[in-house]
């Protein structure tokens, strides 16, 4: 059986839609909290898992600057725990982590080797997850993404549907570029790599769509696509001041997963593409 925890958001709902259901052990905060580390164990030993998903973490990057506590626990002593967990069943762990590990001073695509160095909370505690994972796990595999967004929950896509329905004009930043990453791309990776991870071994992987955007290309194109009349102009970050620093250039190089999983992976306009057929 699978547990996949922070099964209720974006990644764990799209987990749900190609995994037998029958195999899953889901949880979110209501079930389970990863913060416990008795809780944790005591949940695990109840069944007979053969992997741990977890998907759970703080996601809120600007509110992270006010709450470093609460998103140290989610996204660094969770890992951990379930890490321990997974170490105790002796099950692969696979962990989702970010772009926001790195500080966007690269010009070309980044790959795993390059050093970390986090600007804000979210990307510091994010880090400190990864890093527990590798130390407690005797079998992980953690992939770094970016700018996930799907049918499901609250994500840029389809906020710019609903503010493109209510205004005539978007203004959006167009000068941090990463890769739009559609959710059931990622979820499909996870299930496809899962039987190929070898028994003692820890990776890091980059993992996205294919391509380069900015936000201002991922609106414009979203918006593009459903024939919206709403006119979207590019800004400065420095016109659109946020809480925490992003990253202004955080394209991640997905080499190494296309290598060792034999893999080719969508461009993240077909992504869009997808998400909005899904909506309609």
């Amino acid at each position: 059986m699978f547990l996949i925890t922070g099964a209720n958001g974006q990644l764990g709902t799209c987990l749900q839609d190609i995994l037998p259901a029958e195999q899953l052990v889901l949880t979110d905060v209501n079930e389970l909290d990863i913060t416990d580390e008795k809780a944790v164990l005591n949940f695990g030993n109840k069944y007979p898992l053969s992997a741990i998903i977890n998907c759970a973490a703080y996601t809120n990057v600007d509110k992270a600057e006010s709450e470093p506590e609460l998103a140290r626990k989610i996204n660094a002593l969770g890992p951990a725990n379930l890490a321990k967990l997974a170490a105790l069943k002796d099950v692969p762990m696979v962990h989702i982590s970010t772009d926001y590990v790195f500080d966007g001073t690269a010009h070309t695509p980044i790959p795993e080797t390059a050093p970390v160095n986090p600007l804000g909370v979210y990307g510091k505690t994010k880090r400190e997850g990864e890093e527990s994972v590798l130390q407690y796990a005797k079998t992980a595999v953690i992939l770094r993404t970016a700018w996930l967004y799907s049918p499901y929950g609250k994500n840029f896509v389809k906020t710019m549907l609903k503010l493109g329905l209510e205004h005539s004009e978007l203004k959006v930043v167009a000068d941090q570029f990463g890769t739009p990453t559609y959710g059931p791309h990622l979820a499909r990776a996870i299930v496809d790599i899962l039987p190929q991870i070898k028994p003692g071994t820890k990776e890091i992987y980059h993992f996205t769509d294919e391509g380069t955007a900015t936000w201002y290309d991922l609106a414009y194109y979203t918006l593009k696509c459903t024939k919206s009349a709403c006119n979207v102009l590019p800004i400065h970050t420095a016109d659109y001041p946020t809480p925490a620093q992003r990253p202004a250039f955080s394209v991640l190089d997905k080499t190494k997963f296309k290598t060792i999983f034999a893999k080719s992976l969508p461009h993240w306009t077909q992504g869009v593409e997808a998400c909005l057929k899904k909506l309609s």
